[in-house]
């Protein structure tokens, strides 16, 4: 399972199937990381700084996490996309062609002055996470995409 947490600030990424439970986020910021609650992760429970120090920590990998630079990240299902938004203007987009079996994340970019930025995993991982909510496999001919999610597994 994948999953998304963000506030106006930051984006953490939880990756459940390589999560190993050494619960050292739960012990570095138990505000932020609690175990008992759902969702588990409470993004606004401690500074940004304090967050990014506990999920560098992480032993598995399972967590990581991005500076959000002012852009926000959507679900479109018309469009059978995830967008990146600076404000109103539209600049990076991740989509996917739906079929029986999959969803096949066919493209992924993001504007020239945005990249590096950590925006395009966003986008992959808001695909993922709706397909995973939907109960739906998801692979890639993107190569991008397909670099992410092979890192995750």
């Amino acid at each position: 399972m994948h999953r998304l947490y963000s506030n106006e600030d930051i984006t953490i990424f939880w990756d459940s199937d390589k999560c190993r439970h050494a619960k050292v986020c739960v012990h570095q910021s138990p505000k932020v990381f609690n175990k008992d609650n759902r969702p588990w992760i409470s993004i606004n429970g401690a500074s940004s700084a304090e967050i990014w120090k506990t999920v560098s920590q992480c032993p598995s990998g399972a967590l990581s996490v991005v500076y959000n630079h002012d852009v926000r990240i959507e679900f479109d299902e018309v469009r059978q996309c995830s967008l990146a938004l600076d404000g109103e203007s539209e600049i990076g987009e991740c989509c996917f062609e739906e079929s029986p079996d999959a969803w096949t994340i066919v493209h992924t970019g993001v504007r020239s002055e945005y990249e590096g930025k950590g925006i395009s995993k966003r986008l992959v991982f808001k695909v993922v996470e709706e397909a995973e909510k939907r109960k739906v496999k998801v692979v890639s001919v993107c190569s991008y995409a397909a670099k992410v999610l092979k890192e995750e597994n």
